[in-house]
Parts: C-alpha cells; structure tokens; sequence
C-alpha cells in the first residue's frame, strides 16, 4: 500500500492507498519537535484503529511546507517501513511546465495541486488552497503552472486577532446565517468567514481577467467547505485533491524512484 503525507505548517494529512483508492486518511498536528520515533508511535496507532500495520506499507511520497520534518519523515519511512520515499520537489517529474522567474523556488503543495487539479479537471484552472495560508495557483489552457498568490490563512489570521484582542474569544468558523451580526461571536464569525469568501472571490476575479478565457475554480484544504458555502467563485470543492495529487506523482515518477535506489 502507498502511503502519502502532506507536511504543511499547522496540519499533517496522511492517506493510504491500494491501488487507485485512498482507502484511510487521518489528520495530525505538525509537530517540529517531535522525532521520526515518535511519529512512528502515531502511525501505528493510526494504521491499526483499520486493522492494519506498518508492514503493510511498501512505498511512500511526501510533501513537505516544513523542511525540517521532511527528514523526520525520510527516516521514520526507512527505519520502521524500509521505504525510501519519493520526496516532491521541483526536480521530480511533474508534466508540468514551471513559468516562475525561478521555478526551483516554487511550494512543493503548489506542485502536487497544480499536477492533481490537471488530472482530474483538465487545464485552465486555479485551485485555491485555503490552509494555513491561502495560495491560488493558476494553470493555463495549455497546461503550464504560471504561478499564482499567496495571501494569508483564514486560521492564522484568526489567531492573530485573537491573540492581539484580549475581549474578543476564540470562535469555530462556522458559517453565520446573514452578515449583519448582534452579537460578538456573530460579528466574529461573520468577518472571518465572509471577509476570506469576499478575498477570495476578489483574487479569482483579478485572476481569471489576466488568464482570459473560462477557468475552472477548484478548492481545496481544511477549511474550503466553510468558504466556498459562501464564495461565489469556487466551482468544486475536492478535500483529497493534495493526497492524489502525491499518489499521482508517485506513479510518474515510480520508475524514476526504483533506477535510483528507491531515492528521487
């Protein structure tokens, strides 16, 4: 079974694939401190709550927004799995045309979505990915990644006012049944939730006029469910699209892994 890990700043999510079904995922903090033995503990906690172990795993690939826990997970993979993962970057094989002044600077989950949101929805598109920050990567009718934004995060800007305004309390980011609020954690919710639907919609705007033609708007990560109840812009919500889009790179580059020694 393949196991796919998608390392970003505030979440790790793991999936579990036979074949081309992702049969288990499981959402975990990105913890920098923790070793690869302690996450190892973790992942076989996880694996055996489906009746499975970590023998069960035979090949690996990660994406990674937080360097230090690539090699974390590199070693946890080959101590307890004797797996050598396929690490993205952009030096792996992508089918995907980088037109960045400096494409090796590009974020490796702005590959995956940009590769995963190509095969599963065509060219001409912007997949939005509302984590710890929000990037909008843009893909062009003829299949090139032409690079993108990348504003703040709907949860890290919550902890920010929140941690600078003593009276305002914490609230979930549901969504608020009108904008105009009467009473704090209202008005708290009605901010958050409708002023990133109205970013984003102004950013897709923006977007879509200097790519012309029609583009598709995909979104994805933890919190795109919230938004895109709200955003006017957002076409398909596709909470998996990072974890295929690490099984589909793993398969291009499948070759590639096993001629090097099982390292890419």
């Amino acid at each position: 079974m393949l196991l796919v890990i998608d390392i970003g700043n505030t979440n790790t999510v793991l999936g579990l694939y036979q074949g081309e079904e992702c049969r288990h995922h499981w959402r975990c903090a990105s913890d920098k401190t923790k070793t690869e033995d302690e996450y190892a503990v973790l992942l076989r906690d996880m694996l055996q709550l489906v009746g499975l172990g970590l023998e069960d795993v035979t090949a690996a690939a990660l994406s990674s927004t937080v360097p230090p826990l690539v090699n974390v997970w590199r070693k946890l993979c080959r101590k307890y799995m004797d797996v050598s993962p396929l690490v993205v970057s952009g030096d792996i094989r992508t089918d995907l045309e980088i037109c960045l002044d400096n494409p090796r600077e590009t974020g490796p989950d702005r590959i995956v979505n940009s590769v995963a949101g190509r095969a599963k929805y065509g060219n001409s598109l912007i997949v939005v990915d509302l984590g710890t920050a929000t990037t909008f990567d843009c893909v062009s009718a003829e299949g090139k990644f032409l690079g993108g934004v990348i504003a703040p995060g709907l949860g890290s800007s919550a902890d920010a006012l929140f941690n600078s305004t003593a009276r305002l309390p914490r609230v979930a980011f549901d969504v608020p049944c009108r904008a105009l609020a009467t009473n704090t954690v209202q008005a708290l919710q009605s901010g958050l939730v409708y002023g990133f639907a109205g970013l984003l919609d102004g950013i897709v705007k923006r977007l879509k006029a200097e790519m012309g033609g029609e583009v598709k708007v995909i979104a994805t990560g933890g919190l795109a469910g919230a938004i895109a109840r709200v955003a006017e812009s957002v076409d398909v919500v596709d909470s998996m699209l990072t974890l295929d889009g690490l099984k589909i790179l793993y398969d291009m580059n499948r070759d590639d892994l096993a001629a090097g020694g099982g390292e890419c």
